[in-house]
Protein backbone atom coordinates (compact mmCIF):
# COMPACT_ATOMS: atom_id res chain seq x y z
CA UNK A 1 0.00 0.00 0.00
CA UNK A 2 1.43 3.64 -1.00
CA UNK A 3 -0.10 6.81 1.03
CA UNK A 4 1.15 10.11 0.47
CA UNK A 5 1.34 12.01 3.99
CA UNK A 6 1.56 15.58 4.67
CA UNK A 7 4.01 15.97 8.15
CA UNK A 8 2.86 19.84 9.19
CA UNK A 9 4.09 21.45 12.63
CA UNK A 10 1.65 23.58 14.39
CA UNK A 11 1.31 27.16 14.20
CA UNK A 12 2.97 29.72 16.62
CA UNK A 13 2.59 30.18 20.10
CA UNK A 14 3.63 32.84 22.50
CA UNK A 15 6.13 30.29 23.93
CA UNK A 16 7.53 29.93 20.77
CA UNK A 17 7.89 33.34 20.07
CA UNK A 18 10.00 33.98 23.36
CA UNK A 19 11.96 31.01 22.57
CA UNK A 20 10.63 28.42 25.52
CA UNK A 21 10.91 24.72 25.10
CA UNK A 22 6.79 23.59 25.29
CA UNK A 23 7.40 20.15 25.17
CA UNK A 24 4.11 18.54 26.63
CA UNK A 25 3.01 21.43 28.33
CA UNK A 26 -0.21 22.91 26.59
CA UNK A 27 -0.06 26.33 24.89
CA UNK A 28 -2.59 28.01 22.57
CA UNK A 29 -1.57 28.83 19.44
CA UNK A 30 -1.39 33.02 18.99
CA UNK A 31 -3.13 35.33 16.40
CA UNK A 32 0.24 34.68 14.32
CA UNK A 33 -0.21 30.80 14.73
CA UNK A 34 -4.07 30.84 14.08
CA UNK A 35 -3.52 33.00 10.69
CA UNK A 36 -0.42 29.91 9.73
CA UNK A 37 -2.90 27.83 10.20
CA UNK A 38 -5.29 29.10 7.71
CA UNK A 39 -2.45 29.32 5.29
CA UNK A 40 -1.59 25.67 6.03
CA UNK A 41 -5.44 25.10 4.95
CA UNK A 42 -4.77 27.39 1.94
CA UNK A 43 -1.36 25.31 1.05
CA UNK A 44 -2.65 21.89 1.31
CA UNK A 45 -6.58 23.02 -0.70
CA UNK A 46 -6.48 20.45 -3.50
CA UNK A 47 -4.04 18.01 -2.71
CA UNK A 48 -7.06 15.13 -2.13
CA UNK A 49 -6.69 15.03 1.63
CA UNK A 50 -9.31 12.75 3.27
CA UNK A 51 -8.51 12.83 7.29
CA UNK A 52 -6.50 14.41 9.21
CA UNK A 53 -4.41 13.05 12.49
CA UNK A 54 -3.15 15.63 15.25
CA UNK A 55 -1.28 16.31 18.46
CA UNK A 56 -3.77 16.01 21.32
CA UNK A 57 -1.93 19.84 22.77
CA UNK A 58 -3.93 22.43 22.01
CA UNK A 59 -1.36 24.02 19.52
CA UNK A 60 -1.71 21.28 17.01
CA UNK A 61 -5.16 20.24 17.27
CA UNK A 62 -6.05 24.21 16.49
CA UNK A 63 -3.73 23.85 14.02
CA UNK A 64 -5.41 20.78 12.70
CA UNK A 65 -9.33 21.83 13.28
CA UNK A 66 -8.41 25.18 11.13
CA UNK A 67 -7.12 23.67 8.29
CA UNK A 68 -9.60 20.96 8.79
CA UNK A 69 -12.29 23.62 8.07
CA UNK A 70 -11.09 25.44 5.20
CA UNK A 71 -9.80 21.84 3.55
CA UNK A 72 -13.85 20.08 4.55
CA UNK A 73 -12.23 17.14 6.19
CA UNK A 74 -14.17 15.99 8.71
CA UNK A 75 -12.59 13.10 10.03
CA UNK A 76 -9.86 14.15 12.99
CA UNK A 77 -8.54 12.20 14.60
CA UNK A 78 -6.65 13.01 17.66
CA UNK A 79 -3.65 10.63 18.96
CA UNK A 80 -1.40 11.82 21.95
CA UNK A 81 1.14 9.38 20.60
CA UNK A 82 1.94 12.65 18.01
CA UNK A 83 3.06 14.59 20.74
CA UNK A 84 6.11 16.46 21.19
CA UNK A 85 9.01 14.70 22.85
CA UNK A 86 8.67 15.73 27.01
CA UNK A 87 11.60 18.17 27.68
CA UNK A 88 11.60 17.66 31.41
CA UNK A 89 13.68 19.71 33.75
CA UNK A 90 14.05 22.12 30.21
CA UNK A 91 10.24 22.71 29.61
CA UNK A 92 9.13 26.15 30.08
CA UNK A 93 12.45 27.19 29.89
CA UNK A 94 14.63 29.58 27.24
CA UNK A 95 18.06 28.19 26.38
CA UNK A 96 19.33 30.70 28.57
CA UNK A 97 17.93 29.94 31.63
CA UNK A 98 18.53 26.21 31.21
CA UNK A 99 22.66 27.50 30.79
CA UNK A 100 21.76 30.03 33.77
CA UNK A 101 19.60 27.05 36.09
CA UNK A 102 20.95 24.01 35.61
CA UNK A 103 24.43 24.67 33.79
CA UNK A 104 25.92 21.05 34.14
CA UNK A 105 22.94 19.14 32.43
CA UNK A 106 22.91 21.88 29.71
CA UNK A 107 26.33 21.65 29.01
CA UNK A 108 25.89 17.54 28.75
CA UNK A 109 22.71 18.54 26.52
CA UNK A 110 24.44 20.41 24.30
CA UNK A 111 27.75 18.28 23.72
CA UNK A 112 25.39 15.24 23.18
CA UNK A 113 21.77 15.55 22.87
CA UNK A 114 21.24 11.71 23.90
CA UNK A 115 22.20 13.16 27.69
CA UNK A 116 18.49 14.33 28.31
CA UNK A 117 17.78 15.90 31.45
CA UNK A 118 15.46 14.46 34.13
CA UNK A 119 12.24 13.67 32.99
CA UNK A 120 12.77 14.12 29.62
CA UNK A 121 11.90 11.40 26.82
CA UNK A 122 14.51 10.06 24.82
CA UNK A 123 15.04 10.56 20.51
CA UNK A 124 15.15 7.13 20.37
CA UNK A 125 11.98 6.62 22.47
CA UNK A 126 10.28 9.28 20.35
CA UNK A 127 11.10 8.41 17.28
CA UNK A 128 9.39 4.78 18.12
CA UNK A 129 6.30 6.39 19.46
CA UNK A 130 5.86 8.92 16.28
CA UNK A 131 6.49 5.48 13.86
CA UNK A 132 3.61 3.68 15.76
CA UNK A 133 1.61 6.79 15.57
CA UNK A 134 2.40 7.22 11.79
CA UNK A 135 1.21 3.91 11.24
CA UNK A 136 -1.73 4.47 12.31
CA UNK A 137 -2.50 6.90 10.75
CA UNK A 138 -1.45 5.45 7.30
CA UNK A 139 -4.16 2.15 7.82
CA UNK A 140 -6.77 1.58 5.69
CA UNK A 141 -10.21 2.42 7.11
CA UNK A 142 -11.95 0.57 4.36
CA UNK A 143 -11.88 -0.25 0.80
CA UNK A 144 -11.00 2.46 -1.66
CA UNK A 145 -9.20 4.62 1.05
CA UNK A 146 -6.57 6.21 -0.85
CA UNK A 147 -6.65 9.70 0.10
CA UNK A 148 -4.05 11.44 1.18
CA UNK A 149 -3.55 12.19 5.34
CA UNK A 150 -2.53 15.37 6.95
CA UNK A 151 -0.29 14.76 10.31
CA UNK A 152 -0.39 17.67 12.71
CA UNK A 153 2.52 17.47 14.95
CA UNK A 154 5.57 19.19 16.45
CA UNK A 155 9.14 20.55 15.13
CA UNK A 156 10.73 17.76 17.47
CA UNK A 157 8.72 15.16 16.46
CA UNK A 158 8.25 15.45 13.21
CA UNK A 159 12.33 15.65 12.70
CA UNK A 160 12.29 12.51 14.70
CA UNK A 161 10.26 10.65 12.79
CA UNK A 162 12.75 12.32 9.64
CA UNK A 163 15.64 11.37 11.29
CA UNK A 164 14.54 7.82 11.51
CA UNK A 165 13.18 7.12 7.96
CA UNK A 166 16.09 9.39 5.97
CA UNK A 167 19.14 8.41 8.50
CA UNK A 168 19.72 12.63 8.65
CA UNK A 169 18.35 14.93 11.01
CA UNK A 170 16.58 17.93 9.56
CA UNK A 171 17.32 21.14 10.78
CA UNK A 172 14.90 23.02 13.09
CA UNK A 173 11.61 23.38 11.82
CA UNK A 174 10.15 26.85 11.36
CA UNK A 175 6.07 27.09 12.52
CA UNK A 176 3.64 25.14 9.92
CA UNK A 177 6.59 23.97 8.39
CA UNK A 178 4.65 20.68 5.94
CA UNK A 179 6.73 17.86 4.22
CA UNK A 180 4.99 15.39 1.74
CA UNK A 181 6.16 11.84 2.14
CA UNK A 182 5.08 8.81 0.43
CA UNK A 183 4.40 6.28 3.09
CA UNK A 184 4.66 2.23 1.99
CA UNK A 185 5.36 -0.99 3.70
CA UNK A 186 8.96 -0.45 3.53
CA UNK A 187 9.03 2.72 5.28
CA UNK A 188 8.81 6.50 4.37
CA UNK A 189 10.29 7.93 1.24
CA UNK A 190 10.29 11.14 -1.47
CA UNK A 191 10.22 13.46 1.58
CA UNK A 192 10.28 16.69 0.40
CA UNK A 193 9.72 20.04 2.44
CA UNK A 194 6.59 22.14 0.54
CA UNK A 195 7.05 24.97 2.75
Amino acid sequence: MRRVLYLARHGETSWNREGRWQGHTDIALNDVGLGQARALGALLCGRDIGRIHTSDLARARQTAETAAAMLGVTELVVDPSLRERSFGLFEGLTRVECEERHPDLWASYRADPRHVPPGAESQEGLADRMHEAIGRAVARRHEGDDAAVLVVSHGGSIRALLARATGAMPPPLENVAVFRVVATPAGLSEVMLLT
